[in-house]
C-alpha cells in the first residue's frame, strides 16, 4: 500500500517550494516579487512534470472557479468570525498578517487571480498531490498534500495561517480529485 517515495520527483520538489517559500516570507518589502517568482517557478515544474488533460470546456471551469472560490471565502470568513467570538483567540495575528503580507495594490489582487493562485493550484494539487497518489491512497494523497501546502505557509510565523491553507487544501484537493484535471 505505501511504497518507497523517490527523491527527485517529489522530495527534491517539495524541498524547493519551502526554500522559496522562506524567502518570500523572509522579507515584507519583496514579498509580492518573491511570492510571484515562486508560484511561476512552481507552475513552471509542475507544467513540464505533469500531463493535464482538459476534460471540461473553459465556460465550465470558469463557473467553478467562481463556485468554490465563493465557497472558500465563506470557510475563511466563518473561521474568522469564530476566532473573533472564541475567547482565548483573537483576530489581532490575522489582522497582523493581513497587514504585512496582504494585497495593497490593485497589482497584487491581478498577481493572486492570474498567477499565485493557479500556480499554487498547479504544483500543490497537480503535481504533489498526484505524485503522492503514486504511493498512498487518494484520500491520504489529499490530507498529506494538504498538510504539506500548510506547512508552506509555517515561515509566515502565522498559524491560523497554516491551518487555514490546510482547510483549503482538504476542499480543493477533494475538489480536484472529483474532477480529475491533470494525470
Amino acid at each position: 500500500m505505501f511504497r518507497q517515495i523517490p527523491i527527485t520527483r517529489l522530495i527534491i520538489p517539495l524541498i524547493l517550494a519551502y526554500a522559496f517559500a522562506w524567502l518570500t516570507f523572509s522579507n515584507e518589502k519583496v514579498f509580492w516579487y518573491f511570492y510571484t517568482f515562486t508560484a511561476l517557478f512552481l507552475m513552471s515544474l509542475a507544467y513540464y512534470s505533469i500531463k493535464i488533460e482538459d476534460e471540461l470546456k473553459t465556460f465550465h471551469y470558469f463557473i467553478l472557479s467562481i463556485a468554490f472560490g465563493a465557497l472558500t471565502y465563506a470557510l475563511l470568513f466563518i473561521g474568522f468570525k469564530l476566532v473573533d467570538l472564541a475567547p482565548f483567540m483573537s483576530t489581532k495575528s490575522i489582522n497582523s498578517f493581513v497587514n504585512k503580507f496582504g494585497p495593497s495594490s490593485i497589482w497584487h489582487y491581478l498577481l493572486l487571480l492570474f498567477i499565485i493562485a493557479p500556480g499554487e493550484e498547479l504544483f500543490w494539487r497537480g503535481y504533489i498531490q498526484q505524485q503522492l497518489k503514486k504511493y498512498l491512497p487518494p484520500v491520504f494523497a489529499i490530507i498529506v498534500g494538504a498538510a504539506l501546502f500548510g506547512l508552506s505557509f509555517v515561515f509566515s510565523g502565522f498559524w491560523l495561517g497554516i491551518l487555514a491553507a490546510f482547510v483549503v487544501g482538504l476542499v480543493f484537493g477533494f475538489l480536484y480529485e472529483w474532477k480529475k484535471v491533470c494525470h
